[in-house]
């Protein structure tokens, strides 16, 4: 008889992993036990060598859904072995190395069970098993068991004690069982402070008169999984402008959820990949292009995604969410309870505090949210997965590092101001935190510190060096300094465009050692190595250092800030830097936009520029596509979000596909060489541009050749970076990539040269990914 210690790491924690051993083991005849530590699963085995290679063999075959096994180290165990069964023992606690599994949505078992009339779960909205239910969003400590969970405020009954111990149970060690006996409940509440009475909703339980509200056009905040989340009915316009207006979100689209597929099939095109991801264990938000009703219009309303062609559709993912929409024949708007730019409510009290003034109604529980998790947002892109938002369902899930990382210290890298994100290295593996969102909100800066806090704790996180961006007024960066300083940390301040691409690098396995690759950075904007804004890069990188090979020309960003909202001062500060101002003047005068920067304050705005007043020069692709976006009409005024217009003029350009003439009717741009780095320059893109307009070209059309346009200059100067660069891959990161017609166009055009085109799928190519290229190329650093 051969006797074994199998280590197994990975996401084997509360997912069912032990129970399946046990199932496998006394399967294949062997005795030992199985526990839970900190490193993650710990077997002892005794049986024949054959018994034992077929149970290592079918524990990969036949891992739980929820689980992923990292590493299996098989060594000969060497101790006292006393075992003449196989059991499950007690957890031990010691070093945390193990991974927390992220929140799954229900599984089909727990569906059935509560829409079954006959099962104790029937319409209980906390059903889950060791398949689904809660993880990160109710965890305070690991191990992962109820004690370390806000479940441990509910003694389990003795049916759901049984369940939890009976190893044959699908609820064995599944650390939020409950039922209606013994575990959380649900109450409504009117936001009036007015009781809800009998009659309103006879025959119906709180629940269930969710759904009957929503039907009357209400507004209702419901305790979700990781959130409070604001509900209306989709299809009814009053109600949805209603929720804008008191939410004060003016455009920004609204998540919606539906039932079930054949719901959201009758709005949008599902593709199998897409139904595949709406159905995952995950189920984000997935953005899905709207159906073409022709003359027919959509039923649902159109203030849910102003100005887009797509929608992001979710289908249930709690039990609570099934048995609210069960009579629900049509889509509800589900998006998050804050006022615009704060972070999500997560506490009952808070949310009737904050919320009252937007709801109507509460459905409200008593199980405590200890994590906040927004929900994910995702879409596909030729056949490929990419992340938008990474946050429940998929955090705080690691990846392992590419060759090269082994045997690095911990690292804390704190991630940018905007879609905030930050990243834990260890060992070999980088955690990311879920969504934190944009801490320039003193709200979301102090869940930041919280979550921040959270991870640390949980995972017994130590850093030995804290990367931060180089930005000096990124709250995060101050953030950094403060705990590197107080902590006697070693500090690294890493380039913005250098993590995006590190990042893209990191995803995609590249080892720490490869050569430099070419790294082209989109975005709004990053702290440059000269004191300056860039953000459109063109870096030749690895991990440890890059070198800037080109650049598009900086333009004034003019009144700072404001011109990330008002894309008309975009437009002005590029034709001023194209010397065409006269020209418009003289020869445009008759187009909205110049009529529209007539009204301006110009002499101002030309002293602002000219001293260089809260006018920072900058190469930001992102204020390229505002610019572009405002002259030919698209919310030249004012944008209520970052991208806004940029977002609006993809979709209008998604409407016209360019004939063979004008695809080579392409707007040009110019090539400059000085100081040892190449300029991209559009000055000659908007002379033809201007002249487009005054023949009266339809915006689609401008709009489409812009994308073509830039994509093909981009191509084009990769080709001349090649002349004097060893170049055979290409990563494409920033926000301005999350545009899936530059996206395509552009690695389409590389792949023709013959360049292996690398792209973000697990992490956003905004920066909700920055935080990863933070860690590793602290990590490559230190490894030197």
């Amino acid at each position: 008889m051969t006797i074994e210690e199998i280590r197994v790491r990975g996401t084997v924690q509360g997912v069912g992993f032990r129970p399946t051993v046990y199932r496998l083991a006394k399967s294949c005849n062997l005795r030992g036990d199985v526990c839970n530590d900190g490193e993650g699963v710990l077997i002892r085995v005794s049986g024949s060598e054959a018994d034992l290679t077929e149970f290592v063999t079918r524990l990969q075959q036949e891992c739980p859904p929820l689980a992923r096994i990292n590493e299996l180290i098989r060594t000969p165990y060497i101790g006292e072995f006393s075992f003449d069964d196989f059991v499950i023992s007690s957890s031990i606690t010691n070093v945390i190395k193990t991974e927390i599994a992220p929140d799954a949505a229900t599984c089909p078992q727990c569906q059935q069970e509560i829409f079954d009339p006959f099962s104790r779960f029937y319409r209980y909205p906390f059903t889950n098993c060791t398949h689904c239910g809660p993880r990160l969003s109710i965890i305070r400590a690991i191990p992962y068991d109820r004690c370390n969970t806000s479940m441990s405020a509910f003694a389990m009954c003795p049916e759901c004690e049984k369940s939890y111990h009976d190893v044959e149970n699908r609820r064995f060690h599944a650390q939020p069982v409950a039922c209606h006996t013994c575990g959380p409940t649900t109450w409504l509440e009117r936001a009036d402070g007015k009781p809800v009475t009998a009659s309103m909703f006879s025959m119906m339980d709180d629940v269930d008169a969710v759904c009957t509200l929503l039907q009357k056009g209400e507004i209702v905040a419901i305790k979700g999984l990781g959130g409070i989340h604001l509900a209306c009915d989709a299809t009814q316009e009053v109600a949805v402008q209603k929720l804008r207006q008191r939410k004060r979100r003016n455009h920004k689209p609204f998540a919606l959820m539906a039932r079930d597929i054949a719901i959201i099939e009758e709005h949008c095109t599902v593709s199998a990949k897409e139904k595949e991801l709406l159905t995952s264990s995950a189920a984000p938000i997935t953005l899905l292009q709207k159906k073409q009703f022709g003359t027919q219009q959509s039923s649902i309303a159109t203030s849910v995604a102003p100005g887009q062609n797509t929608l992001g559709f979710m289908l249930p993912y709690t039990p609570l969410h099934h048995l609210i929409l069960r009579r629900m024949n049509r889509p509800i708007v589900l998006t998050s309870g804050n006022l615009a730019d704060e972070p999500q409510c997560i506490d009952n009290d808070d949310a009737k505090e904050k919320l009252s003034q937007i709801a109507d109604y509460f459905i409200l529980h008593n199980r405590d949210i200890i994590n906040r998790v927004d929900d994910s947002v995702v879409r596909v892109i030729n056949e490929k997965v990419q992340i938008v938002r990474r946050a429940r369902g998929y955090a705080p899930a690691p990846i392992k590092l590419p060759p090269g990382f082994k045997n690095i210290p911990q690292i804390l890298a704190m991630g940018s101001e905007l879609k905030n994100t930050f990243c834990l290295l260890r060992e070999n593996e980088a955690i990311l935190s879920q969504h934190l969102g944009d801490l320039e909100n003193a709200a979301a800066f102090n869940a930041y510190q919280d979550t921040l806090n959270l991870y640390l704790n949980l995972f017994e996180h130590q850093p030995q060096a804290i990367a931060i961006d180089k930005h000096p007024e990124y709250l995060a960066t101050k953030f950094g300094k403060q705990l590197a300083s107080a902590n006697q940390i070693q500090l690294y301040q890493i380039q913005h465009h250098h993590a995006h691409i590190a990042a893209c690098m990191a995803e995609n396995n590249i080892p720490l050692d490869s050569p430099p690759i070419l790294g082209i950075a989109l975005d709004g904007l990053g702290y440059g190595e000269d004191g300056a804004f860039w953000g459109g890069e063109f870096l030749l990188a690895d991990y440890r250092q890059f070198q800037r090979l080109a650049t598009f020309k900086p333009v004034a960003m003019i009144g700072g800030e404001q011109a990330i909202y008002q894309p008309w001062r975009n437009t002005y500060a590029q034709l001023i830097a194209s010397n065409l101002w006269d020209d418009c003047q003289q020869k445009y005068s008759e187009l909205e936009i110049v009529k529209l920067l007539h009204q301006k304050p110009l002499k101002l705005l030309n002293q602002l520029i000219e001293q260089k007043i809260n006018s920072p020069p900058a190469s930001s692709g992102g204020r390229l596509f505002d610019a572009v976006a405002a002259a030919i009409g698209i919310y030249p005024e004012e944008c209520s979000y970052e991208g806004q217009a940029a977002i609006a003029m993809e979709t209008l350009a998604k409407t016209h596909t360019l004939n063979n003439h004008e695809e080579t009717l392409i707007y040009p741009f110019n090539f400059s060489f000085s100081d040892n780095i190449y300029c991209i320059d559009p000055c000659p893109m908007w002379q033809v541009l201007l002249n487009d307009l005054q023949q009266q070209i339809p915006q689609s059309v401008i709009a489409a050749k812009f994308h073509q346009s830039l994509a093909h200059v981009i191509v084009n100067m990769v080709k001349r970076l090649r002349q004097q660069n060893v170049i055979h891959q290409v990563a494409l990161s920033g926000g301005v990539f999350q545009n899936c017609i530059l996206l395509e166009q552009v690695t389409n055009g590389l792949q023709k040269l013959g360049i292996n085109v690398l792209t973000h799928s697990l992490f956003p190519t905004n920066d909700g990914g920055l935080s990863l290229g933070q860690a590793v190329i602290t990590a490559a650093k230190l490894i030197s």
